[in-house]
C-alpha cells in the first residue's frame, strides 16, 4: 500500500508538504506542487480521506499566547503567524496571558480539550497542563515556543541569538568610545533577558570593562525604562551610554534624559532592542537590534504544521538572523 511517506520520498519533500498540496494546493510553491503531483501519479497514491477523518478530528485552529499584547513587538510576530496559518487553512486564536500563570493554564486546557490543534507560546514557561502534554508526547506534542529559547522545556523554538546580538550592541558603543555603560534588562527569570545579559557581560569582559557596567532590571515597558534611567543618572560617574533590552524601555530612557536637561545622543547615547515600527520614526531615531518579527511567527506555524502532520520526529531550535541598525541615538563619546 502506497503511503504519504512514500510520496514525500519520491517528491523529495516533507509529508507536511504532500498533505498541504493535496488539501490546499495554492499554499505550496509551483515547483513543489508539481513534484508532489508527479509522484502521486507515478506511484498511484490515493489518499484515504475517510480513514483520516476517523483517526483525527481537527479544529483547524492554533492558539497563540503572548505575554503582553500591548507590546508592539508582538503585533508583528502575530501577523507573521496569522499569514502562515491562513495560507495552510488554519486560524489563529490570540491569548493575552499578561504574564499570569492562571491565564497560561487556561489556554493550555483549551488545547487539552482539543478546542485547538496546537499552541504556540511566546513566553518563557510551560503551564502544568502544557508541561504534561509535552512530557507525554515529546516532539509530537503540538506545543511550540517563539522568542524565548529554553532547552529545558524540550519543545521546538524559533528565536534569535540573543547573547550574540547584545554583544554586538555593546561592541557598537565601545567602538564609539563609551566605557561607562548603563544596562536596563528585562525580567531575569526570562531566558531571553539572561542571554542578553550574558552577551553584555561577555563583551565587557573582553574589553576589561566589566566593572564599568551598571545593571538595572526592568520589565520591557516604557515606564520602567524611564524610572531606571533616572536611577542610572544618579550614579557617579554617570553613564555616557545606556543599552535597553527593548525599544520601549529605550524610549523611556530618552524621556528621562530630557527631564534631566540632557540630550540624546549629545550627552548620553541610547540603544534599544527589537526595532519596532516606531524606532525609526522616534526622535532621535533609535539605534537598535532588529529582530525578524514576522518571520518568527511564520516559522513557529511551519513547525506546528509539521508536528500536526506527524512529520516532526525531534524538537527543533531555529535561530534566525538579527541585525544591528545604527541610527541617530548613538554617537562618539565626549572626549
Amino acid at each position: 500500500m502506497i503511503t504519504i511517506a512514500d510520496v514525500a520520498r519520491a517528491a523529495g519533500v516533507s509529508t507536511a508538504t504532500v498533505s498541504r498540496t493535496l488539501s490546499n494546493p495554492n499554499a505550496v510553491s509551483e515547483r513543489r506542487r508539481n513534484a508532489v503531483l508527479q509522484a502521486v501519479e507515478a506511484l498511484g497514491y490515493s489518499p484515504n480521506f475517510a480513514a483520516k477523518n476517523l483517526r483525527t478530528t481537527r479544529s483547524q485552529r492554533i492558539i497563540l499566547t503572548v505575554p503582553d499584547i500591548s507590546n508592539p513587538f508582538y503585533s508583528a510576530v502575530i501577523r507573521g503567524a496569522e499569514e502562515a496559518a491562513q495560507t495552510a487553512g488554519y486560524s489563529i486564536l490570540i491569548g493575552d496571558t499578561r504574564h499570569d500563570s492562571e491565564r497560561e493554564e487556561y489556554y493550555a486546557k483549551m488545547l487539552a480539550r482539543r478546542e485547538a490543534d496546537g499552541m504556540i507560546f511566546l513566553g518563557h514557561r510551560l503551564s502544568p497542563t502544557a508541561a504534561r502534554i509535552v512530557a507525554k508526547q515529546g516532539a509530537q506534542a503540538p506545543v511550540v515556543n517563539g522568542c524565548e529559547y529554553e532547552p529545558a522545556l524540550n519543545v521546538s523554538s524559533v528565536h534569535i541569538a540573543n547573547a550574540v546580538a547584545a554583544a554586538e550592541a555593546m561592541q557598537h558603543l565601545y567602538n564609539l568610545g563609551h566605557r561607562r555603560i548603563g544596562v536596563i534588562t528585562g525580567p531575569l527569570h526570562s531566558p531571553l533577558s539572561r542571554d542578553r545579559l550574558n552577551g553584555v557581560q561577555g563583551a565587557a569582559m573582553g574589553r576589561g570593562l566589566l566593572q564599568d557596567i551598571v545593571v538595572r532590571t526592568g520589565d520591557f515597558s516604557l515606564s520602567s525604562g524611564e524610572a531606571l534611567t533616572r536611577s542610572l543618572l544618579d550614579e557617579t560617574p554617570q553613564p555616557t551610554a545606556i543599552f535597553c533590552f527593548s525599544d520601549e524601555m529605550a524610549f523611556g530612557a530618552i524621556v528621562a534624559l530630557r527631564e534631566r536637561g540632557l540630550s540624546c545622543p549629545g550627552d548620553v547615547s541610547v540603544v534599544g532592542f527589537d526595532d519596532i515600527r516606531l524606532a525609526g520614526a522616534y526622535y532621535p531615531a533609535l539605534t537598535t537590534i532588529r529582530q525578524p518579527k514576522e518571520m518568527i511567527g511564520q516559522k513557529t506555524v511551519e513547525i506546528m504544521l509539521d508536528i500536526l502532520s506527524n512529520d516532526k520526529q525531534h524538537s527543533t531550535a531555529i535561530t534566525l538572523p538579527h541585525e544591528l541598525i545604527v541610527r541617530e541615538s548613538t554617537r562618539l563619546a565626549a572626549a
